[in-house]
């Protein structure tokens, strides 16, 4: 998805730094890398859901799915949508003097960011530099008062006092369940997207995007043309828009808006395509052995594509040795 570059003519490194890479991290940064923002997800490699020895709720997964396997598959897709992934550990996140963030490693060079994304379980007190005991609550446990970072710091959707500063984890319940971390990092990295346009522009009508793609099939004739469009968008936006509609900034969003929404619109062969790669990228995290083994070579070959199917199995792979 074409979108909007968040950077400041190039003050820093990235244009958001996610700190975990379990579901909610790597969950915002599918959305802010597939806006166009140059995404930087770091991972230390533990975390919380390896603690799971197997995963039974993750929608799509009917009989469960190792961690090990669900991991890989999150952190392939942020990959795909362009996220650098980087195994390191944030000690520290302390602000800039460009409005911007400054994050220490644990093993790298210290890099800088326009927004960052708290997306990990560890207490938070690498963040305590940005705000200071705001961050902080204290709990009891065993008779002992003990401090961590503010389960009810952000908002719903992730945005918390301090400008550019994220926060999908810790928050309230959602840490323990894979699908809620997911889901609030989502949240969160609308936000970032939202944010980043209007530094660039747009304005809260139209900063709220959504990604997704649909049938073009669904276009009744007269949204074809692109002049619908525009008209659509003067409709339900020039008599509320900030700025003047015959202004340079209302036609770039315009412009920039009509542009994704009819780029959302995919003909029946790139759907096919599309579902021919899906097919693929997920067959390569598969045991081919056992895939064949739980479904049955037949039924196999009915769920799945033969290109996806020869993708990840050779002829001789099979278990009795006739091939596909």
């Amino acid at each position: 998805m074409a979108g909007t570059n968040g950077r400041a003519d190039g003050a820093f490194d990235y244009d958001v730094a996610v700190v975990g890479g379990g579901p909610a991290g790597c969950s915002a940064g599918v959305f802010t890398a597939r806006e166009g923002l140059e995404t930087v997800v770091f991972d230390r490699g533990r975390s919380s859901l390896k603690r799971c020895a197997h995963l039974e709720n993750y929608l799509g997964f009917p009989a469960g799915i190792d961690v090990e396997t669900l991991y890989d598959l999150f952190h392939a897709h942020a990959e795909t949508a362009g996220c650098a992934l980087v195994s390191d550990m944030v000690e520290s996140v302390d602000r800039t003097d460009e409005s911007g963030f400054a994050l220490d490693l644990q093993e790298g060079e210290p890099v800088t960011a326009r927004r960052v994304v708290a997306a990990t379980r560890y207490d938070g007190t690498y963040l305590q530099g940005l705000d200071g005991e705001a961050m902080i609550e204290t709990n009891e446990h065993h008779g002992e008062e003990h401090e961590r970072f503010a389960r009810d710091y952000a908002d719903r959707d992730g945005s918390t006092p301090v400008d550019g500063l994220y926060v999908a984890s810790p928050t309230p319940g959602a840490d323990r369940q894979a699908i809620l971390a997911a889901a609030r990092g989502a949240r969160a990295g609308r936000r970032v997207v939202a944010d980043a346009r209007r530094d660039d522009g747009w304005w809260e009508g139209v900063a709220e995007g959504v990604d997704w793609v649909r049938r073009e099939a669904e276009l009744d004739d007269e949204w074809t043309d692109r002049e619908r469009w525009v008209t659509w968008f003067d409709e339900r936006h020039a008599a509320d828009a900030p700025v003047d509609p015959d202004s340079e900034r209302f036609q770039r969003v315009r412009d920039a808006t009509v542009e994704q929404a009819r780029s959302a619109y995919i003909d029946p062969e790139e759907i096919e395509a599309r579902a021919e790669r899906g097919h693929e990228a997920l067959a390569a995290h598969l045991d081919a052995e056992s895939a064949v083994d739980g479904v049955g070579e037949r039924a196999l070959l009915e769920a799945m594509d033969d290109d996806a199917i020869r993708s990840y199995v050779e002829a001789d792979e099979t278990p009795d040795g006739d091939g596909l």
